[in-house]
């Protein structure tokens, strides 16, 4: 019989075996790198967490990470992986010094387990160990070793070197490493460790104010006191408000991002909470306090537990075996020290006081409203056609939740196309009518106001946090003409206004769909610009067909199914280089008429200009 389950039936594999067919219970996910939580990036953090480690010890103050193409070089100053040992751990599961709490204390990787991931997934891998004048390299290929090289002598420094290229077997032969997220990893380990030097690719990337240094580079906006800055052995807090929606947080535990937050940053909220109650000695609700706030939060715990090998999110309670736990530790720091500086700064204190009962005053202000816009909600749901709903929702425990997404689309037309080829379920659609309003300069009170906004928050589920948002991807879909252009920039203006924290979490998305279709009788390619047009004419022939696609609703169903499934080309939506969203938003947004008129003159190209260029 086909399905006898029999005694043949019971596998055992390696885990060399189980890590390659299993790879996302080591790494999370695979992904072709256009997400920063993409595999090819853990293999990386998994390989500059052990030199971190060394850093912490306090061997070596530099690390050196290299990209060529595929390949990633890490090399750091520390003390050298023991020569003798050197090919069981890079290759044998469980096998490290950090289950010594002597040698490691409060250490990222504490499994034995990340580097041998790093080497089972990789195409190739190179190790070397520097120690006292002797050096030693192996090699392997898919984890397998290929080379053992002897012990030599060297004139080069103590430290460990990795080399390796993710596997495409499993990566997908289209993965590329996209330098700024790799960048966004080394700043958060400088501004984690004050005194280390990463270098990429030359670059340096170095802090000396710690977390008041991410603060102050993640900054959009003004912020309404000077950013409170305050430490302790073991924890470090930097935080201020700003005039933005929503809360924003960086959470860290010993120097892992920790994106998911976990019991360190419940603490956090909870404790500031309390501080302030105690310092205004007035009972404010815990959603003003912490309105439009922007904290950064690291913690050292011995031993840590996180809910998953990728240590996105802390689920440890306590701070160490013989320690208090972390809700005690964290509330009776920010009691003392953040009491402490409002004390000392009581014009800060004051600007706080007014930005809570700011809050305060436009929370009741818009519970009569938001009670209204609920009931009609409720009646516009029983006919409501412009969200097409999937199955699995990020909230849920399927083991699919990460993949559910929600895009939205401008018409019925490019909802149909999208509807009848999506999978029904991890992928809903959501149509605007047409273009929506320009949120800019408005309270939240347009969202219940203009039922289309209203709707697509109740989809999102966001009303209060993204605690419970219901889609791990929202896909802004628009036709790329001037149009769905300008139907983007009245999107991306609305989340960035109420929403911020969507974006900085990584959860917006602009959906890239082909321009051309260029064919022949036995191929059919897709372009995304005009030079992979010319590319594909000269790979199928100028005689070949061209077809240029206006709108989303051009493109059949069965067409459409390949630019939403595995090979789907999503731009993430990102605030990394942008110092002052506020300031973007009014030029673009705002009615400053004459200063956009004024620019679109000096920089309009006219067609003859075009084609001289």
């Amino acid at each position: 019989m086909a399905n006898a389950y029999t005694e043949a039936s019971i596998k055992t594999l390696s885990p060399l075996e189980h890590i390659r067919l299993r790879p996302g219970m080591y790494i999370g996910r695979l992904g072709s790198g256009t997400h920063a939580e993409d595999g090819i990036y853990v293999l990386l953090k998994e390989t500059i967490d052990n030199s971190i480690d060394e850093f912490t010890m306090g061997f070596g103050k530099k690390i050196e990470i290299d990209l060529q193409d595929r390949t990633l070089r890490v090399r750091d100053y520390g003390r050298g992986i023991p020569l003798g040992k050197l090919i069981d751990c890079v290759s044998i599961i469980n096998t490290g010094a950090k289950y010594d709490s002597e040698t490691f204390q409060k250490a990222v990787g504490l499994n034995g387990v990340g580097q041998k991931a790093v080497n089972a997934l990789s195409s190739s891998y190179r190790a070397q160990a520097v120690r006292e004048g002797e050096t030693k390299v192996v090699e392997f290929q898919q984890g397998r070793l290929k080379k053992d090289h002897k012990v030599a002598r060297t004139e080069e420094r103590n430290g460990t070197i990795v080399e390796f290229t993710p596997d495409e077997a499993l990566f997908g032969k289209d993965f590329k490493f996209r330098p700024e997220f790799i960048e966004e990893m080394l700043w958060n380990y400088a501004f984690l460790n004050r005194g280390l030097t990463l270098t990429f690719n030359g670059k340096p990337f170095r802090s000396e104010n710690g977390l008041k240094d991410l603060l102050v580079r993640k900054l959009t906006g003004e912020t309404l006191y000077p950013i409170v800055h305050i430490e302790a052995d073991d924890i470090e807090v930097a935080m201020t408000h700003g005039a933005h929606y929503g809360e924003e947080y960086y959470s860290f535990v010993n120097g892992q991002h920790t994106t998911m937050g976990g019991t360190h940053l419940a603490a956090f909220r909870e404790g500031l909470v309390q501080t302030v109650r105690n310092f205004f000695k007035k009972d404010y609700d815990a959603a003003d306090i912490r309105q439009s706030i922007v904290a950064a939060v690291s913690v050292r715990v011995i031993e840590p537990v996180f809910e998953s090998q990728t240590k996105t999110k802390l689920g440890s309670n306590d701070i160490g075996p013989k320690g208090p736990s972390i809700r005690q530790f964290i509330g009776n720091f920010l009691q003392q020290q953040l009491d402490n500086w409002l004390h000392r700064n009581p014009e800060a204190a004051e600007a706080l006081k007014r930005k809570i009962e700011d809050s305060e005053r436009e929370r009741k202000e818009l519970s009569g409203i938001r009670n209204l816009a609920r009931e009609r909600a409720k009646k516009a749901s029983l006919h409501n056609r412009k969200l097409r709903d999937c199955r699995v929702h990020l909230d849920s425990k399927d083991k699919r939740a990460e993949e559910s997404t929600l895009f939205i689309v401008e018409g019925d037309s490019a909802a149909g196309s999208l509807t009848s080829c999506r999978d029904v379920q991890t992928q809903a659609v959501f149509a605007l009518k047409g273009k929506p309003l320009n949120t800019f300069g408005l309270t939240k009170k347009v969202i219940y106001e203009n039922e289309e906004f209203h709707l697509l928050q109740s989809a999102l589920n966001i009303e209060e946090s993204l605690d419970h948002l219901r889609y791990n991807r929202v896909v802004i879909a628009t036709d790329a003409d001037v149009d769905g252009m300008h139907i983007r920039l009245l999107l991306l203006s609305f989340f960035l206004q109420f929403f911020p924290e969507l974006i900085t979490q990584g959860h917006l998305f602009i959906l890239e769909t082909p321009l051309f279709r260029v064919r022949n009788k036995k191929e059919t390619l897709y372009c995304y610009s005009e030079a992979e047009k010319q590319s594909a004419l000269h790979r199928l022939g100028q005689a070949a067909e061209i077809t240029r696609f206006k709108g989303l609703g051009e493109v059949s169903p069965s067409e459409f199914k390949d630019f939403i499934g595995e090979g789907m080309r999503a731009e993430p939506v990102s605030l990394a280089h942008l110092h002052n969203s506020n300031q973007l938003l009014t030029f673009f947004m705002g009615k400053n008429t004459p200063e956009r008129q004024e620019f679109i003159i000096e920089n309009l190209k006219v067609e003859k200009d075009l084609v001289e260029v």
